[in-house]
């Protein structure tokens, strides 16, 4: 049954329902509950914006966002939004999805938390990143009325979401801090020790081989 949020209708093609499911099996409320609010946030700018996006990849894109944070889809080499970016490229490959919508969802996926640069890329990249940043640290909050902001989240509850999504980020990235260098990933490091040393760029740059 079509599922409506605030003027939002959450995708229910066999796609969509085999995508949920997946992840559901994977992640608890809090992750998962996070991750739909992504797309209702993102899909509500989308169409306040009349932008043309494809809501099923968008919810796709959503859904998997942070699957790199659970154990089963965690490797110890990649950042976990490559993880979770490789997990959706897999699934929609595996249904048939053609190449270029897949690598469009890897794209939204592997660069949700990159500030500075999603919002000037493809609809679905932007708007899963702008989802992101509403659900996670505000930005663009105003821009819900509070009807809509009560509405999405009556229907995917919080819960204690701002400690319980910190102690998830900080336990991915103490067990790969390697590849939280250079990102906002390392903050969640920092937080936790601040007496941790990360390799510095300027440092690096004048320890290379070169002579000069």
């Amino acid at each position: 049954m079509m599922r409506v949020i605030s003027g939002v209708r959450i995708p229910d093609s066999q796609l969509a329902r085999e995508a949920a499911e997946l992840v559901r099996s994977y992640e608890d409320d809090m992750l998962f509950n996070h991750s739909v609010r992504v797309y209702v946030f993102g899909a509500m700018k989308g169409l306040r914006q009349k932008l043309k996006f494809d809501s099923e990849l968008l919810y796709v894109a959503a859904l998997f966002h942070d699957l790199g944070l659970v154990d089963h889809y965690h490797t110890q080499t990649k950042r976990f939004e490559v993880d979770g970016a490789d997990a959706a490229r897999e699934f929609l490959r595996a249904r048939g999805i053609a190449e270029p919508q897949a690598d469009l969802v890897w794209e939204a996926i592997a660069l949700h938390t990159t500030p500075g640069i999603p919002q000037y890329m493809r609809p679905e990249i932007a708007l899963t990143n702008a989802g992101v940043l509403v659900d996670v640290v505000g930005i663009g909050y105003d821009d819900y009325t509070p009807e809509q902001r009560d509405q999405v989240i009556s229907a995917f509850p919080r819960g204690d979401f701002k400690n319980d999504f910190l102690k998830v980020q900080t336990c991915s990235a103490l067990k790969k801090p390697q590849t939280t260098f250079g990102t906002v990933n390392f903050d969640y490091i920092e937080d936790h020790d601040p007496s941790f040393r990360k390799p510095n760029a300027c440092t690096r740059i004048r320890n290379t081989p070169w002579q000069s």
